[in-house]
C-alpha cells in the first residue's frame, strides 16, 4: 500500500509478516520515504493492515480501514494478538496519518500513524472493504470479509448474506452517520465483492460494481438502482483484479464521469472455488483483454450502458493497474497474462503444494510491458506500447503503483506468498522501480503563482508561465497549456482508491517577454465531481507537465462545502512574434525501468519501501531499491522449485544480517547524456501544510464513531486527531 502524503513523502504499508527490519522489537510493516533525500524511516503500526482500504480526508490527512486478524509465522491467524510478529487484529481498525514535511530524521510522534482501537474503531470487522468519499468529505466503508481466504464464500453458496459468519454485507461511514446497515448489493454479489469498485457521481449517488453486477447507490437512503451487468460476465474486482479508473474530467467532456474497466477474468462461476482456493489451476486460465466503459449518469438522461472499448494490447491482464497521468492519458502497468490475484498451496485440480506450478502464486506470465491509453483518440487507436520498454521485475499479487509529484510513477511490491519467501518462483520483492512516461524532456515548465487552496467555484486565479519554461511560438504554447488537478489516491491490490484527474478551465494572456499568464477557473462548483481533499496541481505545456504543487480542494473540513458561481474568464490575448527561451522539449518515448549500464544511462538506487536484505545494483543491506533507469527510443518488444516458508524465512533472516531501513544516495551522471535518457528532476519547494481544521462545519467532534469505545477517565469521548497529536 502506498500514498503520497505531500511533495516530499511517500508512505508505505505492508502486511504483517517476517520482514527483517525491526521496530520496537517486532518486524516493521510501515515506512515513510523522503523523495528528495532518498532516505527512509521505519514507522510503527500496531494492527495488521493486510488488505485494508484507505482514503484521503479533506484536510490532507489519510485514513485506512480494517485489515486482517493478527498473524504469525506462515500467515497463521491467531485472533487478537500475535507474539511472533507483534501485530494486533486490524479488522476494526481506523488508522489516521497526518503527513509531515521536512527532514526525515526530525520527524516525531506527530508524523506517526494513529492506530488505537480504544479511541477509534469501526463498528464492524472488515477485510477487503471498499472506501469512497462523499461530497462532504465523509467516507462510505462498504462490505468486506470478517475472515476468509481466496474468495468470500462457501461452495455451494447457500448463505449469500453472511457466508457462515465470514462475510460482512453492511456499510458504515466515517465519521459515523449511524449504525452499520445491510446492503443488498453485497448479498447479490456474494463471494466476488472484495474491494467493490466505488465511484462518487455528480448527483451525489455512487456507482458500484462487483461480481458481474452494477448499480447506482444512494449512500444516504440505501436505495439501489440496477444497471446492466458487466458484458461477458468478466469479473473486475479482487481476485480477478481488472484495472479500473475514472477517465480524466475535462471542460471538453463537460466533466462527464466515465469509468474504464480493462482486464480481469471471465472464469466460470464454478471455477472460483471458495475460501480455501480456486477450483481450477488459475495460472493456466488466460486473463481477459476486454475493456468496457460506462457513463453512469449520461447528460441526455438516457439509460446507462456498457460500451465496448479497445482491447488491451499484448494480451489479457489480471492485476493490471491504471495510473492517471497529467497529460490526460492513462498508464497501465503490472499484472499477469494468466490467472488471478491471491495465493494458495493447493487448488481443486492440484492437491499438494509440491505440485503447484508457480509456488503459491495463482497467476503466471508477468506482463512486463506497460501500455498507455489516450481517451481523446478514436476507437481502435487508443492504446499504444510504442517506445515503452519492459520492466525488470514481475509485479503480481501485492504490487502497487502511484503517481509522484515529479509526474513519474513509483512501482513497488509483488508477494504472492503467505509470508516472506525470497526463493520461490515469484518471490517477495523488495526492489521498486520508477516509470518515466513519454512526456519527460529537458525543459519542464516552472510555473509561478500556483495556489495551494482550490475552491468550488468563485474568482479565477492567475498562474505565470515564464519564457524559460518552453520553446517555440508563445501563442502555440499558451493555447496548448492545461492545468490539471491530480489525485494519486490510496493504492493497494492493483487499484487506486480515490484517484482522479480533473482539468481546470483556463484562458491566457501572452506577454512581450515570452511569458504568459494563465487565467484559471476554480474547481467545478459541485463537490461530488471532485470530493474535498488533497490534489497535486500540474501545469502542462504542450503535453509536458511541471512538478506538482500540493493543494487542498475545498475548505479542509468534513461537512457541506462552500460553493460559488464560476467566474467568467477573460478572452485569450495573443501576441505574434514572441517565443519561449527554453531548450528543446519534445516528449519522446517512455520506459519502465530495467537494469542498464553505459554512459547514456542515468541510473541509481534509492530506498522506497519496507525492509530488504537484497543487494541492488551492488548496494547491500538496503531496504527496497528503486532503479531510476533510462528509457529506450525503440519499443521493447517460468516453473521453478518452491520452498517451505520456514526454510525461506530462515535463509532470508540470515541474509539480512540484521539490516534495517537504510538510506542510499542517488548516483547521477553530471551531464544530460543522450536524448534517450531520463534526467531525474528537481522537486518543488516544501508545501506549507494547510491549517484548515476538521472541526468546522458545525462538527465539534468529527471523529466520534457510534461503535467506538469511550476512553477512560480523563480521556475524550470522541477522537480528534489534532487534539491527540498535541497530546503526543
Amino acid at each position: 500500500m502506498m500514498l503520497v502524503g505531500n511533495e516530499q513523502k511517500v508512505y508505505i504499508l505492508d502486511k504483517a509478516e517476517g520482514n527483517a527490519a525491526q521496530i520496537n522489537g517486532h518486524p516493521a510493516w510501515g515506512a515513510v520515504y523522503d523523495i528528495a533525500s532518498q532516505q527512509t524511516e521505519l514507522m510503527d503500526v500496531a494492527t495488521n493492515v493486510f488488505c485494508a482500504s484507505g482514503m484521503h480526508l479533506p484536510n490532507g490527512s489519510f485514513v485506512t480501514f480494517g485489515g486482517n486478524q493478527a498473524v504469525g509465522v506462515g500467515g497463521n491467524s491467531t485472533g487478537a494478538f500475535n507474539s511472533d510478529y507483534g501485530d494486533y487484529d486490524g479488522r476494526q481498525a481506523i488508522r489516521i496519518l497526518d503527513p509531515c514535511t521536512g527532514d526525515v530524521a526530525s520527524q516525531g510522534a506527530q508524523c506517526a500513524w494513529y492506530d488505537n482501537a480504544t479511541f477509534i474503531a469501526m463498528q464492524k470487522q472488515r477485510w477487503y472493504s471498499a472506501a469512497e468519499p462523499l461530497g462532504d468529505g465523509s467516507i462510505a466503508i462498504i462490505g468486506g470479509f470478517v475472515n476468509g481466504g481466496y474468495i468470500n464464500r462457501n461452495f455451494p453458496n447457500t448463505d449469500p448474506e453472511f457466508e457462515g459468519g465470514a462475510a460482512e454485507p453492511t456499510y458504515e461511514f466515517f465519521p459515523s452517520k449511524g449504525p452499520a446497515t445491510t446492503m443488498q448489493f453485497m448479498i447479490t454479489t456474494s463471494g466476488l465483492n472484495s474491494y467493490a469498485l466505488a465511484y462518487t457521481l455528480a448527483s451525489g449517488n455512487m456507482f458500484l460494481q462487483a461480481n458481474f453486477s452494477t448499480i447506482i447507490w444512494n449512500p444516504l437512503t440505501n436505495v439501489e438502482t440496477p444497471l446492466p451487468n458487466m458484458p461477458g460476465n468478466v469479473i473486475r474486482v479482487y481476485p480477478a483484479s481488472g484495472a479500473n479508473a475514472m477517465m480524466p474530467l475535462t471542460p471538453a467532456n463537460n466533466y462527464t464521469q466515465t469509468i474504464l474497466f480493462c482486464g480481469g477474468s471471465d472464469m466460470p462461476d464454478a471455477s472460483w472455488g471458495d475460501y480455501s482456493f480456486p477450483a481450477i489451476n488459475t495460472w493456466d486460465y488466460p486473463a481477459s483483454a476486454d475493456c468496457q466503459q460506462m457513463t453512469p449518469e449520461p447528460a441526455d438522461g438516457s439509460q446507462p450502458q456498457y460500451v465496448q472499448d479497445d482491447d488491451l494490447p499484448g494480451g489479457g491482464r489480471t492485476m493490471g493497474q491504471f495510473i492517471l497521468l497529467p497529460d490526460g492519458t492513462m498508464l497501465i502497468v503490472n499484472g499477469g497474462l494468466n490467472g488471478t490475484a491471491g495465493y494458495a498451496q493447493a487448488t481443486g485440480q492440484t492437491p499438494t503444494f509440491g505440485q503447484m506450478g508457480f509456488g503459491e502464486s495463482l497467476a503466471s506470465g508477468p506482463q512486463l510491458t506497460p501500455a498507455i491509453y489516450d481517451p481523446r483518440k478514436p476507437s481502435g487507436s487508443r492504446w499504444s506500447q510504442a517506445g515503452l520498454s519492459t520492466a525488470q521485475f514481475p509485479r503480481l499479487y501485492h504490487s502497487s503503483a502511484i503517481l509522484l509529484p515529479d509526474a513519474s510513477v513509483l512501482i513497488a511490491g509483488s508477494n504472492p506468498n503467505v509470508d516472506v519467501n525470497t526463493s520461490t518462483v515469484f518471490p517477495t520483492t523488495y526492489t521498486a522501480e520508477k516509470f518515466y512516461p513519454p512526456y519527460f524532456a529537458s525543459t519542464r515548465p516552472v510555473p509561478q503563482g500556483v495556489p495551494t487552496n482550490i475552491s468550488y467555484g468563485g474568482p479565477y486565479f492567475n498562474v505565470t508561465v515564464p519564457a524559460s519554461s518552453y520553446s517555440g511560438n508563445a501563442n502555440d504554447a499558451a493555447s496548448n497549456t492545461t492545468v490539471m488537478l491530480m489525485r494519486p489516491g490510496f493504492t493497494t491490490h492493483a487499484m487506486n482508491m480515490g484517484q482522479r484527474a480533473l482539468q481546470l478551465n483556463n484562458t491566457y494572456t501572452v506577454n512581450s517577454d515570452g511569458s504568459y499568464v494563465l487565467h484559471v477557473s476554480q474547481a467545478p462548483n459541485n463537490p461530488n465531481i471532485l470530493t474535498p481533499g488533497p490534489v497535486f496541481v500540474f501545469v502542462v505545456v504542450k503535453g509536458i507537465p511541471s512538478n506538482g504543487t500540493l493543494a487542498i480542494v475545498g475548505n479542509g473540513q468534513i461537512g457541506t462545502q462552500p460553493t460559488a458561481d464560476m467566474a467568467a474568464l477573460p478572452d485569450p490575448v495573443r501576441l505574434d512574434n514572441v517565443s519561449g527561451s527554453g531548450t528543446g522539449s519534445s516528449g519522446g518515448s517512455g520506459s519502465s525501468s530495467s537494469s542498464s549500464s553505459g554512459s547514456s544511462s542515468h541510473t541509481g538506487v534509492i530506498v522506497g519501501g519496507i525492509v530488504a536484505a537484497l543487494a541492488v545494483l551492488g548496494v547491500a543491506g538496503a531496504v527496497v531499491g528503486i532503479c531510476l533507469q533510462r528509457r529506450r527510443r525503440a519499443a521493447a518488444s517460468s516453473n521453478s522449485s518452491s520452498s517451505k516458508n520456514a526454510a525461506a524465512q530462515a535463509r532470508y533472516a540470515g541474509a539480512a544480517g540484521g539490516a534495517g531501513m537504510a538510506g542510499m544516495g542517488m548516483r547521477q551522471a553530471a551531464g544530460r547524456g543522450s536524448e534517450g535518457d531520463f534526467v531525474p528532476l528537481q522537486h518543488a519547494d516544501a508545501w506549507n501544510a494547510s491549517t484548515a481544521s476538521l472541526n468546522g462545519g458545525g462538527m465539534t467532534t468529527p471523529y466520534k464513531d457510534a461503535g467506538s469505545p469511550t476512553p477512560g477517565a480523563g480521556g475524550r469521548g470522541d477522537y480528534d486527531p489534532y487534539y491527540e497529536r498535541e497530546q503526543r
